[in-house]
């Protein structure tokens, strides 16, 4: 749920004269948009102009494909819609993979599209592209400018969608349509959309109630939706009154906190054994806020954990999302915060004086401490020249509980799945489905700037880190002062693994080689640390806290220590058929 926005006053909101920059920009700060992320480009020029009057701060990065990946962040701490904006043609398209990543993250955004000049469009002339064309399939909507008389009007109905469908929207819009004169009035959010979405229906609330209360085991997954409407306090009130224990969505660890007797932690790739086995045993799921995705649920550690049998009661403010994945026997459309309040007051009229189940926290209590011990002893096995679990397990001790953490893709970002813990929402931030690297570095900026009291540290491999390190000229710039923790083990060490497991040792592709990374981050203004031994982890950490500048910290683990398979799902041993590859069959393997 998003922030309040600023008030626009009576006299504001009557029609005006004023050029098309300056009602774009209006409606940016009538939106509450203090950020906007990009590269300088001379389409959009003169509305650029205005931002520093307008109180909004144009955050230069280095990359546009880093810009909507730090809008995607400052939104899910923030709860405002990020704004990105480029240079038409190849400063809009170089977002493409970041724009793709917060479609699948489900965030609200709105992309500033400057297009070709209407007088030279089908001309193929310098920088012109289809941008409309290219977003369709990546974003919630694409809207057109059609008439500089529109562009409040047509950014207005972005916000809008941007917001109601929780995605990112193209506001395209031809690059000479920023000039001219207009008459029109600066409307208030609340004039043009809705924020509140209401409980759901009352007799599907009544009858998931109905299910919860006369369930033998029950469990909730809580995921970015209960984040995202506040709603995780009610989540707890709910498992509390009924002794229901409760994990997290796949890579949302901050859905529900870790050190609530109920918490079993996350579900999914490298997540918690203690919440797979719990789920196994549900007769009935109350998921809330979360689409139930196919990866997050699929069987880990050899463990099919996701219950066939149950009834699963699917709460989600997107109708999409509902039965998309499994089937339910209650589906809910409503935000997550007020349907929960609604199911708890039921729960509260019938059950009275809960269900107090002390057999049910000693059970809890026994699988968290026995998966505690597993996480801590796999980390405690020797390493060359650091285990990567131990670095991870040092890491998360000597980091604040307030600590926002970003987390790339790979083999140790995804490792630290099982690690993370945080005990308030909007902590966590994950490159989630669409799985790009390079996400974890430039999110940590953004997600600094929606809270620049906070530490804020990123997780990413050494692989990952050559995608985003040119990043660290924006935050020696802009000063901010997120920790980049670079997990470096000389390889694409999750594609490493695969070769391992399936194509016997045979790295092609997989090994890197790379300059200092502390060296790098010194010669750009930054802090640079070299780690090589986990006790150094600790004070390293607090140096940098204590400076609160930049950092990047080169941290050299183990290459031979990885992670299980990341697609075990859909990979297969390899068969040859023909004479001159049959020395790649797997057959053959060690004859």
């Amino acid at each position: 749920m998003e922030k309040q926005g600023v008030t626009v006053s009576k006299e504001a909101s009557k029609k005006v004269k004023m050029t098309p920059s300056e009602a774009i920009v209006e409606t940016l700060v009538s939106e509450n948009v203090k950020e906007v992320y990009g590269i300088v480009g001379s389409a959009f020029m003169d509305m650029l102009d205005l931002f520093p009057t307008a109180g909004i701060h144009f955050l230069p990065v280095r990359h546009e494909q880093s810009a909507a990946h730090m809008a995607d962040a400052y939104t899910r701490v923030s709860g405002v819609a990020g704004v990105v904006i480029g240079q038409n043609g190849p400063g809009i398209t170089n977002m493409v993979t970041s724009v793709a990543a917060a479609n699948q993250a489900h965030t609200p955004m709105v992309i500033i599209s400057p297009s070709a000049g209407t007088p030279t469009i089908g001309w193929d002339g310098f920088q012109e592209a289809d941008q409309v064309s290219i977003f369709e399939a990546i974003t919630k909507e694409t809207v057109r400018v059609t008439h500089k008389s529109r562009v409040a009007d047509c950014l207005r109905t972005a916000f809008r969608i941007a917001y109601a469908e929780r995605g990112p929207v193209l506001y395209d819009i031809p690059r000479d349509l920023f000039y001219g004169e207009l008459e029109d009035q600066i409307l208030a959010p609340h004039q043009y959309r809705v924020n509140n979405r209401g409980s759901g229906d009352p007799t599907s609330v009544k009858k998931a109630a109905e299910l919860l209360k006369t369930a033998k085991y029950p469990v909730i997954i809580s995921g970015r939706g209960a984040v995202d409407a506040d709603g995780v306090d009610t989540i707890s009130k709910i498992a509390e009154h009924l002794t229901i224990p409760t994990a997290v969505s796949y890579m949302h660890n901050d859905a529900f906190p870790a050190d609530h007797p109920l918490a079993v932690g996350s579900i999914g790739y490298m997540g918690s054994k203690a919440a797979m086995h719990t789920l196994k045993k549900a007769d009935v799921v109350l998921a809330i806020g979360t689409r139930l995705s196919v990866f997050g649920t699929l069987p880990c550690y050899d463990i099919d954990y996701f219950p066939k049998e149950a009834k699963i009661i699917q709460i989600d403010i997107n109708p999409r999302n509902i039965a998309r994945t499994h089937p339910v026997e209650v589906g809910i459309i409503g935000d997550a915060k007020s349907t929960a309040d609604e199911l708890y007051n039921q729960l509260k009229e019938t059950v009275p004086h809960g269900n107090k189940d002390l057999g049910r926290l000693e059970e809890i209590s026994k699988l968290k401490g026995e998966w505690e011990q597993e996480l801590v002893d796999l980390a405690m096995k020797d390493g060359e020249p650091i285990n990567p679990r131990r670095a991870l397990l040092e890491l998360t001790k000597a980091l604040p509980d307030n600590t926002i953490i970003s987390t790339d893709i790979g083999n140790v970002s995804s490792t630290a799945n099982a690690y993370l813990k945080f005990n308030q929402t909007r902590r966590h931030i994950a490159a989630l489905t669409f799985g790009n690297t390079g996400f974890a570095y430039p999110a940590a900026l953004g997600a600094q700037l929606a809270e620049p009291d906070s530490p804020v540290a990123a997780i990413i491999g050494d692989g990952a880190w050559g995608m985003s390190l040119h990043e660290v000229s924006t935050a020696v710039e802009q000063n901010i002062p997120v920790i980049a923790c670079v997990f470096n083990n000389k390889s694409w060490a999750a594609e490493k693994k695969n070769q391992v497991d399936y194509y016997d040792n045979r790295f092609i592709g997989s090994n890197i080689e790379a300059p200092d990374f502390a060296e790098v981050a010194r010669s750009m203004g930054a802090l640079g640390y070299t780690i090589e031994k986990p006790e150094d982890m600790a004070p390293v950490i607090k140096d940098v806290l204590q400076k609160r500048k930049p950092a990047v910290l080169n941290i050299y683990v183990d290459g031979t220590q990885l992670a299980l398979p990341f697609r075990k799902d859909a990979l297969k041993m390899p068969t040859r058929l023909l004479d001159k590859y049959k020395h790649l069959d797997y057959g053959v393997w060690g004859k």
